[in-house]
Parts: structure tokens; C-alpha cells; sequence
């Protein structure tokens, strides 16, 4: 140990005093100290000799030797430069580079006015930048060469996908180690980060570019696209601060990648439409089976989760394979169609039968159960598919700028259609069992006896059959409900069915129709309806039939247009004709008053819920 010590010191001093030799300071890879040895004595043989002619004859030997020692210095510099990426300590690397330069500061200083006239030695110029560069390239060359693959038990990796994998790891853990390390051992005017970066940017482009020349397989191109346009440029993102990635450019060019994106959409589309085919063929069978959905709180099925994650996730994947989420936008556009087959599966349950049934040998007894009558599980699967499409809407409007617009209100057109048939399914056993009691409505029988009570007591009958909708679709149904028994109420009234000649019959009428208007409200509000709009009405008719003096009656009328611009001129005659003791002549001035409100909204071009247009007045 104390005679480590001292040699190792003894070496530390001779070092200082500048003793030691050329080959000394090459066996340990002093290389500025033995490039200046060299430049030192370059200078006495060739530019201190008198008249400027060159070295003596009788230095010739000296001349011959100073070049080999030239020669073994660039062989030291040039190794220390190629070895750069793998030394531990950087101590040789930063001498080597500091060699180069100490070597093209020599360069021009041969290249000066002042020693035109000299002749320079054969090694000079010894063009430093150009073996830098060659001896880069050539050690980024059989780096990638060299590297292993990507690991070998990855479970169905092809040889492509370890290859591509093997060299993008080099490169990921080569820049890091230039950013880190070499970053500190070459000067800032050299630019070594993206000297690194341009080098292994050429070599892995040339590489995918042969790769990409064979017929790949749908994996292969996949893998390719994924290095290509997202884990190569994350890991140059991490070096964004160092390196000039836009600079770079893509690793293929665009008649290369171009195919290959068109190919793995349309394999990922493909794909995805073989998937929620099956997802709905699912829903199908198990329908024809008589299986019922899961019910919990209500009827759900995992069809809407299911396609959703299907074509979210091809959408996803294709933004990350393809590098632009507007080119992965044609996969939204497979909702479209989905939609429409489901829309043909949704209207086989309401009717109860698939269409175009052909019962087959190995299907026959099936077929046959399935075609005998509507499958007793059609109305928990239309529970369920208007579950699915409340989801299949919210994504939709969740996600509307992913769609192109014809798409986009395609979609929405087919899901609110899907909604307004289910909805008329589940309604109309329900407005035919009431049909009887509605008929009862704007007759005198209806004035003198407590009808209208008797018919919401049998609504909240129907109504407790209605369960299995999620929130959002059961409110909606209860709107719906809300607005037709509105509806029929008011098509009832206006059917002339009972005079109110005297004041007192239309004020007892107008209390009525106040009470029904608040009595109906309050009940659909108890069980989910959130249109509050309809709640006025009933008491805003009401009002016209209270009213006596024709100035008020004038008033009440013009002011309906502003609340229901759909009002007609035939829906206020059949109002005023209610009110039997009012003159032709005054009813006229009512509905011209009316008109002259009317043709002033409309002009406002107001936006309103259809109403009064879904009354036949005959």
C-alpha cells in the first residue's frame, strides 16, 4: 500500500514538472498532454526552420517519426471516441476531445497568412471534425449492430417486434448516457446531443425503412407505426431541453408510413366491428333464449359498456399507432352502424319476434318456442336497450367533437328514435287500459263527479310497472307520460262534448281544470317528471274559461302565443266554444287579437317544446 502510494505520487509530480514522456503520457491516456508533446515538436522540425523550407535533410528521421507518432495519437483518440458510450469515468474521452481540438487549433494556425509561405507537414490538415464525425457514425453503426433483442420470452413477440425493441432500448439508454455524461466532455459549439441524436436518428430510419420493405405482418406494421409515431418521440421528448427533435423529423417517410397507417385502420377497424358484433349477437341470443337482464336498482346490460370500451379503446389506440387523433377519427364513425343494428334488434324485441326467423334443422324446436308469441322477457331486455341507449348518448354528446357532424346527428338521430319507440312500447298498453276513463273527460259528468281523481289513481297504478329505467330515462319516460295524459286531457276538453253557458258553470269548470292541472303536475312530479313547463297549462286554458268581460278574454288569449307558439287559430275556437255564451262576433275578435300576437312571434322566430301541434283539431 505505501509503495502504491508513492509511485502513484511520484506520477502526480512528474506530471506537474512536465517530465513525462510521449509514450508515458499515452500509456496513461494522458492524450492532450502527448497531442501538445506532438504539436511541440512539430513546431521546431517545420516551422522554425530558417528560410521557411521545411525540415533539414538530416531530420528526416525525425519528420518519419513525428508521423507515426501522429498516427498512434488519432488511433488513441479515435478508440477513446468510439469506446465513449461504454467507459465508466470520463476523463479519457474529455482528454481525447480536448486532443482533437488542441489539433485543429494547429490546423489553422498552418493555414495563417504567416505561414503561407511554409510547407506544411503531410498530416496537416489533420481535419479533426471529419474524423469526429466518421468515427461517431461508425461506433452508432455497430452499437445498433450490435444490439441484443428485445427479450426473447416476450409471449407472441414476432423477431421484428424484438429486434425494433432491442435497438430503440439501445438508443433510449445511449442518448440518456450522452445527455448525462458526454454532454460535460465536449464543447457547446459541437453540439453533441444532437450529433448523438441525428447519428442514431439515420441509422434506426434505415433500419425500419428496410424492415418496412418486406410484406409485415399486421403486428409487425402495428409495431412499427408504435415506434415510429409514439415510444420513439417520448423518448426524444425526454431530451427536448438538448435535442432538436422537430429537427429530426419522422423515422419514415410519409410514402412509406402512409400505407401502413391505412392498413392498421382498417385492420382496427375490422377488428372492432367484428367485436361489438359480437357484443350485440350476445344481447340477441340471450334474448331468444328468454334470459331476462340482471336487475338491481333496474335493468342494465353491459352492451353500451361494452361497445363504448370497444370503440374507445380502438380510438385511443389508434391516436397513440397513428400519431394524430384525426386520422384515428373514422373509428367513432363505426358507432354509426352499430347503432342502426341495434336499432334492428331493439325493434325485433318490441315486436316480439326476430324478422326474417328461419328456423333451421338443429334450431328447429328454438325457432319454434321463439315464434309462437312475444318472448315474455321482451320488456326487461327493452328496459335494459333503453338503459344501453341513455349511455350510448351521453358518450355520444361526451365525446361529440370526435365526430364528424353527418355521423354525429346520425347517432343521435338513431338513439332518439330508439328512445321514442321504447317509450311508446312501455306507454300505450297503459293509454289503452285508460282509454275509458279519458273519454269521460270534458263531459258534464266530469264537472259533477271527481273523474279526474279516479283516472290519477289509475296512472299511479300504471305507473308502478313502469320501474326498471335508470334515473335519467325514468324521468324522461315520466315527462313523456306527463305530456300525453296533458295531451289527452285537453283533446278531450276541446271536443265540444259540454256547453258552460252561464258564468257560474265556467268558473266551476275553470276551478276544475285549475285543480286537475296541479293534482296531475304534483303526481308526476312525486314519481320523476321534471317538466315543469307543463304544469301551467291547464290553469292558463282554465283562465280563458273564467274570464267574462272581452277585453280580459282578448288579453289571456294573446298572451298564449308567447308561451305556446304552436297555438292555432282552430285550437282557440274549439277553446272558445266552450264558453257557449260568447257571440260569434266576439269570439272572431278573440281569434283575430290572437292572430295578430301569433304572426308577432313567429317573426321573433322563438325556440319552444313542441305542444298544441300534436292536438287534431277536426
Amino acid at each position: 500500500m505505501h509503495c502504491m502510494g508513492f509511485l502513484a505520487a511520484t506520477f502526480d509530480q512528474l506530471a506537474e514538472l512536465g517530465e513525462f514522456t510521449f509514450e508515458q503520457n499515452l500509456e496513461h491516456l494522458r492524450l492532450l498532454e502527448a497531442g501538445k508533446q506532438l504539436i511541440d515538436r512539430e513546431e521546431r522540425l517545420f516551422a522554425t526552420v530558417a528560410g521557411g523550407t521545411g525540415p533539414l535533410e538530416c531530420q528526416k528521421d525525425q519528420v518519419d517519426q513525428l508521423a507515426k507518432d501522429h498516427q498512434t495519437l488519432l488511433g488513441c483518440v479515435t478508440k477513446a471516441l468510439r469506446e465513449s458510450l461504454d467507459l465508466a469515468k470520463e476523463s479519457v474521452l474529455k482528454s481525447a476531445v480536448k486532443a482533437l481540438l488542441q489539433e485543429a487549433e494547429q490546423d489553422k494556425r498552418w493555414a495563417s497568412v504567416e505561414r503561407r509561405s511554409q510547407t506544411p507537414p503531410a498530416w496537416r490538415p489533420s481535419r479533426w471534425r471529419r474524423l469526429l464525425d466518421s468515427t461517431l457514425q461508425e461506433t452508432v453503426e455497430k452499437r445498433m449492430d450490435a444490439a441484443t433483442l428485445a427479450d426473447q420470452a416476450t409471449e407472441g413477440w414476432s423477431s421484428v417486434q424484438m429486434e425494433i425493441d432491442g435497438k430503440g432500448k439501445l438508443i433510449k439508454e445511449d442518448l440518456q448516457r450522452v445527455v448525462e455524461v458526454l454532454t460535460d466532455c465536449y464543447p457547446v459549439e459541437i453540439d453533441i446531443c444532437n450529433v448523438f441524436a441525428r447519428l442514431y436518428h439515420q441509422d434506426f430510419s434505415s433500419r425500419l425503412n428496410k424492415i418496412a420493405d418486406f410484406a409485415l405482418s399486421e403486428k409487425d406494421c402495428a409495431h412499427v407505426l408504435r415506434w415510429m409515431n409514439d415510444y420513439y418521440p417520448n423518448i426524444l421528448k425526454k431530451y427536448e431541453k438538448d435535442i432538436n427533435c422537430e429537427a429530426l423529423g419522422k423515422l419514415l417517410p410519409e410514402k412509406v408510413y402512409k400505407p401502413m397507417e391505412e392498413q392498421y385502420l382498417t385492420n382496427s377497424q375490422v377488428n372492432t366491428q367484428k367485436l361489438i358484433n359480437q357484443i350485440l349477437k350476445r344481447e340477441e341470443e340471450a334474448w331468444l333464449k328468454g334470459d331476462e337482464p340482471e336487475f338491481g336498482e333496474y335493468y342494465s346490460s353491459p352492451l353500451a359498456i361494452d361497445v363504448v370500451e370497444c370503440i374507445d379503446g380502438a380510438m385511443r389506440s389508434a391516436e397513440v399507432y397513428l400519431g394524430d387523433q384525426q386520422k384515428a377519427l373514422p373509428v367513432m364513425c363505426l358507432l354509426k352502424d352499430f347503432l342502426q343494428s341495434f336499432m334492428k334488434f331493439h325493434e325485433d324485441v318490441l315486436k316480439g319476434t326476430p324478422a326474417n326467423s328461419k328456423p333451421v334443422t338443429c334450431f328447429m324446436k328454438f325457432h319454434e318456442d321463439v315464434l309462437k308469441g312475444t318472448p315474455a322477457n321482451s320488456k326487461p331486455v327493452t328496459l335494459a336497450n333503453l338503459n344501453c341507449v341513455e349511455q350510448f348518448r351521453d358518450y355520444i354528446i361526451r365525446k361529440t367533437s370526435l365526430f364528424p357532424e353527418e355521423v354525429r346527428e346520425s347517432c343521435l338521430s338513431t338513439v332518439t328514435a330508439m328512445k321514442e319507440s321504447g317509450y311508446a312500447y312501455l306507454l300505450s298498453p297503459m293509454h289503452k287500459d285508460l282509454k275509458p276513463q279519458y273519454k269521460k273527460l270534458g263531459t258534464s259528468e266530469w264537472l259533477n263527479k271527481p273523474l279526474f281523481e279516479e283516472l290519477l289513481d289509475s296512472v299511479e297504478e300504471h305507473i308502478k310497472d313502469l320501474k326498471g329505467l335508470n334515473e335519467s330515462c325514468h324521468q324522461e319516460l315520466m315527462g313523456r307520460l306527463e305530456k300525453e295524459v296533458t295531451l289527452e286531457y285537453i283533446k278531450r276538453l276541446m271536443k265540444d262534448k259540454v256547453k258552460l253557458k252561464k258564468k257560474e258553470t265556467q268558473e266551476h269548470a275553470a276551478r276544475t281544470v285549475t285543480e286537475n292541472g296541479h293534482s296531475l303536475h304534483k303526481l308526476f312530479s312525486k314519481v320523476g317528471s321534471r317538466e315543469d313547463w307543463l304544469a301551467d297549462i291547464l290553469p292558463k286554458i282554465a283562465e280563458v274559461l273564467k274570464l267574462q268581460d272581452l277585453p280580459s278574454i282578448q288579453l289571456a288569449v294573446a298572451s298564449l302565443p308567447a308561451a305556446y307558439p304552436d297555438l292555432s287559430v282552430k285550437h282557440v275556437t274549439a277553446l272558445l266554444k266552450l264558453k257557449s255564451n260568447l257571440s260569434n262576433n266576439d269570439r272572431e275578435k278573440v281569434k283575430a287579437t290572437f292572430q295578430d300576437s301569433l304572426a308577432e312571434i313567429n317573426h321573433q322566430d322563438a325556440s319552444f317544446a313542441s305542444f298544441f301541434s300534436e292536438i287534431q283539431i277536426k
